[in-house]
């Protein structure tokens, strides 16, 4: 795999409950076997009506949300609560949105955004006879590191993890603990062509090495199991 072509789909409506997320992305570009599709979790949250309604003058009206999704609180620093989510996500406000949500809403993640990225691979297969892997994005921040990134938080059609561990390295020598997180390096260069800002809830990246497709899922492969946690 020596490039990658990364380009937002342009053209997508405003997205609200029961909305056929895979019907619009196939009308708005044109997929090709193996692309991957990245798709933000806020549309995926709209289009499953995980809409909550809050109190639109209160800054804090989202709290109670974020208490009754989280399963643990880790910290609480002010407003800022991180916690972990039923998922096994650790994340700030349990994934609870305010951004490009309308006023007086907030957007929950997915219930199983493992799930959501299977209906909407499934959706592309029966509506354009392609086979694609398909990547719920969301925003985390990260430990000892400023500022934040999209990972997956769903995937369908593509192994999270491109797991290294016995093969050689450049020298020659044997890794030993290397397992890389391809889903979320996936989700982070779409993002780069979706912007936080610019409208474009999803992103398709093509030329990813076929090696990579195949099933797998980011509840189960990706999140670390709290007795290997060093941290938990």
């Amino acid at each position: 795999m020596d490039t990658l072509e990364i380009f937002g789909v342009a053209g997508l409506p405003e997205i609200g409950p029961g909305d056929d997320l895979a019907g619009l992305i196939v009308d708005a570009c044109a997929l090709r076997q193996r692309d991957v599709v990245v798709v933000t979790q806020k549309i995926v949250s709209k289009a499953e009506d995980r809409l909550e309604a809050i109190d639109p003058s209160d800054p804090l009206g989202h709290k109670p949300l974020v208490e009754r999704e989280s399963v643990r609180v880790l910290r609480r620093r002010g407003e800022l609560i991180i916690s972990e989510t039923e998922h096994g996500f650790v994340c700030a406000n349990a994934g609870i949105d305010l951004s490009n949500v309308e006023k007086g809403y907030a957007a929950l993640l997915p219930v199983d955004s493992d799930r959501s990225a299977r209906r909407i691979r499934d959706g592309i297969r029966g509506r354009a006879g392609v086979e694609v892997a398909v990547i719920v994005s969301d925003t985390f921040g990260r430990p000892w590191r400023r500022g934040v990134t999209d990972v997956a938080i769903g995937c369908a059609g593509i192994r999270p993890i491109l797991d290294l561990r016995g093969a050689p390295d450049a020298l020659g020598r044997e890794m030993q603990v290397t397992e890389v997180a391809v889903v979320d390096e996936l989700a982070a260069a779409a993002e780069l062509v979706m912007g936080k800002a610019s409208g474009l809830p999803v992103g398709v990246i093509r030329g990813v090495d076929p090696g990579w497709f195949g099933p797998g899922s980011v509840a189960e492969d990706l999140v670390r199991a709290p007795a290997d946690d060093l941290f938990r």
